[in-house]
């Protein structure tokens, strides 16, 4: 069975934990079973094909935009791009249950969403950011006014602010995950700039005369325009990588195609699993409430942060119940994990589905706190006990639905799948050391 579209349908502190890890020992379906595991899997991809094509689509009208910011810069180009980078998150943050299940997914995803980022590395900050870090030597290397920098004491030609340049030499530089050069975060800094407000009202506030060469702020436009131009060219190149690895042909579709399903099968579930607690209830949310802290919040320039938790919810919710809804409306659909763990144990299919429902409902009351006015990080700021309270209930959501994705597992008779923890659930004293 092949999945099918139909209409459209009516919506700087990391603990780092635990890694994915994923080995499917035992796979047993009852015998009269009607689900295909297959058909499950072939469904799951012709999603992430979807999913991934949607998020090429928004890339490239962000890539745009930035070209006419570039071009002829105004206030009215500037709010256009960041439009077009707020519009670009909402599908790929529905791809991201892909990673911890799907190596080729995860190796990659450093390239586009990788943060938090010491932006320091980019372009001008504030004095409130210092001057140096004990850890990291480029913290305010500045590539933009710096056309020579030095990594690991040898002098590199920072010239021109290529593709190349940024992918090849300055992401990671140092071997040092915080010096993020490329992707989704890089784009948002050179956007909005640094959101100064800590958790009060406000986000950042980069002028368009940043990119202005006749009325030029900052200072070094031409090469903050250098930077954006290869910046947005390389997220949409990443992306059309990452559409044909899920295309016919791709190696990403035929690692599951062609493999063990119990495999695969385990593959989606240690994604579900893997994002709901330690990288999204733990990294993303509970370690930024337990410190109280803006700097860990994920979309930390333009307060968008309650939209990317969300669709994160959601992607949980699509690759659990085989359902995805394009950016055009139309709906890719098909057999489902859900559908295997009903044929065994209907009850806990409708326990899983609800509260996969029920995280997504706390995440939108705090996304409507956050279009009320209360972004995000002020969401988590120390003394806020309401939006303290829903930022918690979001994350008590994703731990419990973490619980029952676990009876799935078993269920399925899944064994040895262990999903990625957080300092910030499994110890949270860790935090504070």
């Amino acid at each position: 069975m092949q999945a099918w579209v139909t209409a459209p349908q009516g919506g700087k502190l990391a603990a780092i934990a635990a890694t994915a890890m994923l080995t499917a020992a035992i796979f047993v379906l009852p015998a009269k079973a009607d689900t295909d595991p297959k058909a499950v899997l072939a469904n799951y991809a012709d999603i992430a094909q979807a999913k991934y094509e949607d998020a090429l689509a928004t890339a490239v009208k962000l890539d745009e935009a930035a070209d006419a910011l570039i071009t002829k810069p105004s206030a009215e180009a500037l709010e256009a791009a960041r439009a077009a980078w707020k519009a670009a998150r909402i599908p790929y943050q529905q791809t991201e249950v892909y990673r911890f299940g799907n190596p080729i997914v995860d190796e990659w995803e450093g390239r586009v969403n990788a943060w938090p980022l010491d932006e320091g590395l980019i372009d001008y900050v504030d004095a409130g950011y210092g001057t140096e870090s004990d850890e990291n030597t480029l913290y305010t290397a500045n590539v933009i006014a710096s056309p020579k920098i030095e990594i690991n004491g040898t002098e590199v030609d920072a010239s021109r602010i290529t593709p190349e340049f940024l992918a090849g030499t300055l992401q990671e530089a140092g071997g040092i995950e915080a010096n993020v050069a490329t992707g989704y975060h890089a784009v948002e800094f050179l956007l909005w700039g640094q959101d100064l407000n800590g958790t009060g009202p406000g986000a950042g506030n980069r002028p368009f005369t940043d990119y202005d060469t006749a009325n030029c702020t900052g200072g070094n436009c031409e090469r903050r325009a250098e930077y954006l131009a290869a910046a947005t060219d390389l997220l949409v190149a990443d992306l059309q990588e990452m559409v044909a690895n899920w295309g016919a042909e791709g190696a990403a579709r035929k690692a599951l195609l062609d493999g063990d399903p119990k495999v695969g099968i385990s593959a989606i579930l240690t994604g579900m699993g893997s994002l709901s607690y330690g990288e999204l209830a733990g990294e993303r949310m509970k370690l930024g409430l337990l410190l109280h802290d803006p700097e860990e919040e994920h979309d930390c320039f333009s307060d968008n942060t309650h939209i990317s938790h969300l669709y994160d919810a959601i992607g949980i919710r699509d690759a659990y119940l085989g359902s995805y809804k394009r950016i055009d409306g139309t709906v890719v659909e098909g057999p489902s994990v859900a559908a295997m763990v009903n044929e065994i144990d209907p009850a806990l299919n409708a326990e899983l589905t609800g509260k996969l429902d029920a995280t997504i409902a706390a995440m939108e009351v705090m996304a409507k706190r956050a279009e009320g006015g209360e972004a995000y990080d002020q969401q988590i700021g120390e003394g806020n006990a309401e939006g303290n309270a829903a930022v918690q209930a979001a994350i008590d959501g994703l731990i419990d639905q973490t619980r029952s994705i676990e009876r799935a597992v078993a269920v399925l008779k899944l064994d040895s799948i262990a999903f990625e923890g957080s300092d910030s659930l499994d110890a949270p004293d860790k935090v504070f050391q």
